[in-house]
């Protein structure tokens, strides 16, 4: 949900209290949001959720990850940044389909990735344009995808975030099982001026001193569509403005309707 730089920058700022190091390693995430703060215990099972273990060495991080979506049986939708980004390093393997970060569920290698053409890694509201990429899974799964929405819907909607990343602002506390996050969608003027638009969704929290932080950039926002089922909306990117701890929200989200003719384009051309 940040960028490197800004994690450094983030990190040299809590040197003061004593957490440099744990500031330092949320590098990891090279631009991403963390196991939300302030989430809670999974309310029910959510078979396309998945997990990338990531890893950046050089920061000193060696058990991170990011989040995804399953979209096709051979398909996961996560941001751009978890997949490029200064020292990032990918185990190679997603897990997909459960609520602990380390066991259950379906394990696949990537055989692929695909970011998308637009993305450009780096600071502020730029760094957010565009993040979105696909990765192919060596062999198709079980578990059962996620339906794009066909919109997402009006300022107020009711929405619910996922991810495994930080449980706090300063420390890379990863929760070893899933965290959940009820949300609305924010309108453009929630979020810092010139960082949602039509493809980039503001996100708030519904609840007090909470959102999406290191670990969790990648993973889905939802809305209920037809029949009650759920629908993916969002992306997990960045935050909705600058200098904020990711606990003061608001959040930003690739919008993945936006984007569902890139996304069909590069599954037909590639499966």
């Amino acid at each position: 949900m940040f960028s490197m730089k800004s994690v450094r920058r983030r990190a040299a700022r809590t040197a003061a209290v004593g957490t440099l190091a744990v500031a330092t390693c949320a590098t990891l995430m090279a631009g991403s949001a963390g196991a939300i703060v302030n989430g809670t215990e999974p309310t029910e099972h959510y078979p396309f959720m998945a997990v990338i273990p990531e890893s950046a060495p050089e920061q000193g991080l060696y058990d991170g990850n990011c989040g995804a979506s399953l979209i096709d049986p051979q398909w996961v939708l996560t941001a751009a940044h978890c997949l490029q980004g200064d020292g990032l390093q990918l185990d190679g393997l997603v897990r997909i389909g459960s609520t602990d970060r380390k066991s259950g569920g379906t394990v696949r290698a990537i055989e692929r990735t695909f970011v998308h053409p637009g993305y450009v890694n780096g600071d502020g509201k730029a760094a957010n344009r565009d993040d979105l990429a696909l990765v192919r899974l060596d062999r198709p799964v079980s578990e059962k995808p996620v339906r794009i929405a066909e919109r997402a819907g009006r300022p107020g909607t009711p929405t619910r975030i996922l991810g495994f990343g930080t449980t706090s602002d300063t420390e890379l506390k990863f929760p070893e099982r899933l965290r959940e996050l009820q949300t609305r969608r924010g309108a453009e003027t929630e979020c810092a001026p010139g960082y949602a638009d039509r493809t980039r969704l503001c996100t708030i929290s519904r609840v007090p001193a909470a959102m999406a932080c290191f670990g969790d950039s990648g993973g889905p926002q939802l809305q209920k569509g037809r029949h009650g089922r759920w629908e993916l909306i969002g992306v997990t990117s960045g935050p909705g403005t600058p200098g904020v701890p990711c606990s003061a929200g608001p959040g930003l989200y690739t919008s993945a309707p936006a984007y569902a003719g890139w996304i069909r384009q590069t599954i037909r051309r590639n499966s």
